[in-house]
């Protein structure tokens, strides 16, 4: 099946053979309403994260136990991504995101007052499906921005979201260490519901493009993966890179914890500050990656990863090394991350949902494992032994980035 196929089938798994015009056009307020959207929903994804000591406490779990929670909300992202998300181009996105946080703002509530971890972690799958919103708010963003700044805007957009991803863990560490753990889960489920009015107010409505079924739709992911070697490349690169990444943040909170630091939940979310250094590098990812390309700004993203291990391995005693490996990991793997995106939007324009759907679920599958292996290489080996998974995982990105899926 070619690449006019996927974009002009029949019913069944067609796009519409023009796309609907969107409106209000793109401007700089719309663009910070999707990057402040993405923060505060992505954030539902990573409050448990410096929480995880105090709920296994709770709970009474150990330090691998506890770290489950974290990956049962990683793996409802991945499922959202995969099963909701390619309904963007299906569905009127608006609608489609309002409904779904206010679920999130159901999900949130049902973690506060969870009486068991099971239901516990039955709630954060929930939450990870009906959080991932910000993957339908960034094609959209993708898809009005004009081609010669699309990789800026996504950038713009991006930061949002990172920001989001960091400060969360801050955020979180303060209110678990003042108010207690449930109290974060209530707060964001406040904060869906207040999102729920302002993008009822100001969010453009999105036409779809795709006018099959369901069952065609997710189909037609297939064709994607099969015919675009890019995509492929782009998901293994995220998958791998993102897996180190979150080997580190699902660790440090048990490393700052235990008996070489002594510290709370606070200092752990403390770090969320820090990383957010690197967030602030995704709009100027995003013009390099227009104007240099992004196989550019996605090699010099992992180099930087695994530069950042070798700081955390070596230098990872102090906080001093710990700080400066935070800054320039994140600076690393959201570079490559952003430059991935902008490579992908610019395949199949008409299927940019399902494109950030192959993408991201291949980048949070990726995540999942990591925070997995992670918790693994902590019980087993501690911190060099999470700080050797990271470099290897980062390694391996490195090697799919140069070899695979290139003629």
């Amino acid at each position: 099946m070619s690449q006019s196929a996927i974009e002009n089938q029949p019913a069944g798994a067609a796009a519409a053979p023009h796309s609907a015009p969107v409106s209000p056009p793109l401007n700089s307020a719309l663009v910070w309403l999707m990057a402040v959207t993405c923060g505060l929903v992505v954030a539902n994804i990573y409050y448990n994260q410096p929480l995880l000591a105090a709920i296994g406490r709770t709970f009474h779990k150990t330090d691998s136990g506890a770290s489950l929670a974290a990956t049962a909300t990683q793996i409802g992202y991945t499922l959202g991504m995969l099963l909701v998300v390619p309904l963007g181009d299906m569905l009127e996105r608006k609608r489609l995101m309002l409904l779904m946080l206010l679920g999130a703002a159901g999900a949130m509530a049902a973690a506060a007052y969870a009486p068991t971890f099971g239901l516990l972690a039955a709630a954060s799958v929930g939450i990870g499906i009906l959080s991932s919103v910000p993957q339908l708010l960034v094609p959209m963003a993708a898809h009005l921005a004009p081609e010669a700044e699309r990789g800026r805007v996504v950038g713009r957009v991006m930061s949002g979201l990172l920001i989001g991803i960091l400060l969360s863990r801050t955020v979180s560490g303060y209110v678990g260490v003042h108010l207690g753990w449930r109290a974060m889960f209530e707060i964001g489920a406040g904060l869906m519901v207040l999102l729920v009015a302002l993008l009822a107010w100001q969010l453009p409505t999105d036409r779809p493009t795709f006018t099959g079924t369901y069952a065609s739709l997710m189909k037609s992911l297939g064709t994607l993966v099969r015919e675009q070697p890019a995509l492929r490349r782009a998901a293994l690169v995220g998958a791998f890179l993102f897996g180190a990444f979150s080997v580190f943040w699902t660790t440090l909170a048990f490393y700052l914890e235990g008996p070489h630091f002594r510290y709370g939940s606070d200092v752990a979310g403390f770090f969320g500050l820090v990383g957010a250094v690197g967030a602030l590098a995704a709009p100027l990812a995003g013009k390099t990656a227009d104007t240099k390309g992004p196989d550019y700004t996605i090699g010099l993203g992992i180099l930087l990863a695994l530069g950042a291990y070798a700081v955390l391995g070596f230098g990872g005693a102090w906080v001093g090394g710990l700080v400066l490996g935070v800054i320039v990991l994140d600076v690393g793997v959201q570079s490559a991350h952003i430059s991935n995106q902008s490579l992908i939007f610019s395949l199949v324009p008409e299927a940019r949902s399902r494109l950030n759907t192959v993408y991201m679920t291949g980048y949070f599958t990726g995540g999942s494992l990591g925070s997995v292996l992670g918790g693994l290489a902590w019980t087993h080996a501690g911190w060099p032994g999470v700080c050797l998974l990271g470099a290897g995982l980062a390694g391996a990105a490195w090697l799919i980035s140069r070899f695979y899926g290139r003629k």
